[in-house]
């Protein structure tokens, strides 16, 4: 049978002014833009000992995993440095929703987009 393999790309609409909300990403994550006006994130840039591997899933419509966003989706971000990130987050003004929080899986902390989207941000166990 024929069967996804892997997520190859992700793609939303700002609320508002997409080259400013892009602009927040790379000063905020450190997602780097290219002159197209996206991101190119490599699996083999990732040290991560499991390789780089990427989670699915599918919450029910009363779920509340998302909140504080009214967005019907959350992405998760892998960091290599949670630690370091969290600070820059803090130097630059953008307030940490939740966490960090550590578990077998790695260190997770939450943050919101300037368009009120939740993000997951997942430094990996042993990365």
């Amino acid at each position: 049978m024929a069967r996804v393999t892997g997520i190859g790309g992700v793609f939303f609409k700002a609320a508002g002014n997409h080259k400013d909300l892009a602009a927040w990403y790379e000063k905020n994550l450190g997602i780097t833009l290219e002159p197209w006006g996206g991101a190119v994130l490599k699996w083999p840039e990732d040290r991560a000992l499991d390789g780089g591997v990427t989670a699915w899933h599918v919450a029910a419509a009363d779920s509340t995993w998302f909140s504080p966003s009214h967005a019907p989706f959350m992405i998760n971000y892998r960091v290599d440095d949670l630690a370091g990130l969290l600070a820059q987050l803090a130097e630059n003004g953008v307030p940490i929703h939740k966490g960090p929080d550590s578990d077998d899986n790695g260190t997770f902390a939450w943050i919101i987009d300037p368009d009120g989207n939740k993000l997951e941000l997942w430094q990996p166990a042993g990365g």
